[in-house]
């Protein structure tokens, strides 16, 4: 299966790939009779006080993902997946303050 390789860059395109899974989810769960997602994108970026709040939630598929892949001694996937949290949340944080 595929979930089962031990690789930096598979880690990595996981890493990348949770978060924005997440952000879906949150947002048909959250905001999708309200909002649509244009709407929802355009709250984003104006109120960028809620980009933080919102990467916390969207990061947590990362966590479980990354706890998974240690506990099942796949290091270099899970360095991948963590990676790939960091440049998140750096990213977060660089587009609150930026």
């Amino acid at each position: 299966m595929i979930f089962k390789k031990d690789n930096l860059k598979f880690g990595a395109a996981l890493g990348l790939i949770a978060p924005v899974i997440s952000l879906v989810i949150y947002y048909f769960v959250k905001f999708f009779p309200l909002y649509s997602l244009k709407d929802f994108l355009f709250f984003l970026q104006t109120n960028k006080t809620q980009v933080t709040a919102l990467s916390v939630p969207c990061l947590v598929l990362n966590i479980a993902l990354f706890t998974y892949y240690i506990n099942s001694q796949r290091d270099k996937t899970a360095k991948g997946i963590f990676a790939a949290t960091l440049v998140y949340a750096i990213a977060a944080i660089l587009f609150k303050y930026v």
